[in-house]
């Protein structure tokens, strides 16, 4: 191949970058028409898609870069998102691990516990699922379940989650010792931006998986979940590992100042790496490419 070839080869790479960002976002412009009233309330991003394309792309990027270093000096990374349902958490946590090795960053979203670990040490199911060297580990919600929606729906005992505040502050600081570097993430929306998402989820049958029992009862205890907040807050925000707070009313501003703090918050530095020769390949005269039969092919429709 050509070095002209090389490189119009590489910027049509880019271009599917750019598609595969635009598959990611263009839902938010399918909006059908009994959502009219929806999406005349909702407000405009002073982010201009342009803007917002190539600020995420740098940090996507930057992020790369972050994942060598992890690799080079075998740092241990947690990042933890909380929130209210619809706040954004997924949304980052998808363009954070869009363009990462998986093996090294890690996506943790566990389901409700089981019967099993009901009777277990609460905190057991997550210890697991922390990193070890050379990885990062983003958890999709954490230990925070038991401040946060097992409080507030009775999940949990009064006892229990008083057990809890008393012990996270010091599980953290055994994570922290340990090596691992901790950063946590709240994200915040209002009452009117939830309820508008939450109808965007009711009608759009392409979201409506998001939407469990659970989300919809979270509307009817905005307040319970803010006090339960504000008790978090004031128990679990130590030194060792603080909380962050992400303005999410506007989706693709939380997604880069999220990204771009991340960032903020490692030492990271560029990793040297050798340089790589894509080698000859070996042609045998010898050898024939068997013709494979038609029905093992997936069918061009498009």
């Amino acid at each position: 191949m050509s070095e002209e070839s090389a490189k119009t080869w590489v910027e049509a790479e880019w271009a599917d970058s750019l598609d595969e960002e635009l598959e990611m976002e263009i839902d938010d412009l399918l909006v059908a028409k009994d959502l009219a009233f929806i999406s005349e309330k909702k407000h405009k991003s002073p982010l201009e898609r342009n803007t917002y394309f190539h600020e995420l792309l740098r940090l996507q990027a930057e992020l790369v870069k972050l994942q060598d270093w992890v690799q080079h000096t075998g740092e241990k990374i947690v990042i933890v998102f909380e929130g209210r349902d619809a706040a954004g958490k997924g949304g980052v946590i998808k363009r954070i691990a869009q363009r990462l090795n998986p093996r090294v960053a890690r996506v943790v979203a566990l389901p409700a516990p089981t019967d099993r670990e009901k009777t277990q040490w609460y905190f057991q199911r997550y210890v697991p699922h922390l990193p070890a060297a050379g990885e990062m580990v983003l958890f999709d919600r954490s230990w925070y379940n038991r401040s946060g929606v097992e409080r507030v729906m009775g999940f949990a005992s009064e006892d229990q989650v008083e057990q809890f505040f008393n012990d996270v502050p010091e599980f953290e600081r055994m994570i922290v010792r340990s090596g691992v570097r901790l950063i946590k993430y709240w994200f915040s929306i209002t009452d009117e931006e939830q309820q508008l998402r939450f109808l965007m989820r009711i009608h759009d049958p392409l979201k409506q998986w998001k939407l469990s029992p659970m989300d919809l009862e979270s509307r009817v205890r905005w307040e319970d979940y803010t006090k339960a907040k504000e008790e978090t807050f004031e128990r679990t925000n130590i030194p060792e590992a603080p909380w962050f707070i992400v303005e999410g009313n506007d989706k693709k501003q939380a997604r880069l100042n999220c990204i771009n703090h991340l960032l903020s918050m490692i030492p990271y530095e560029d990793v040297p790496h050798d340089p790589i020769h894509l080698p000859e390949r070996v042609y045998n005269q010898d050898y024939e490419r068997k013709v494979l039969p038609e029905h093992l092919y997936v069918p061009q429709k498009f």
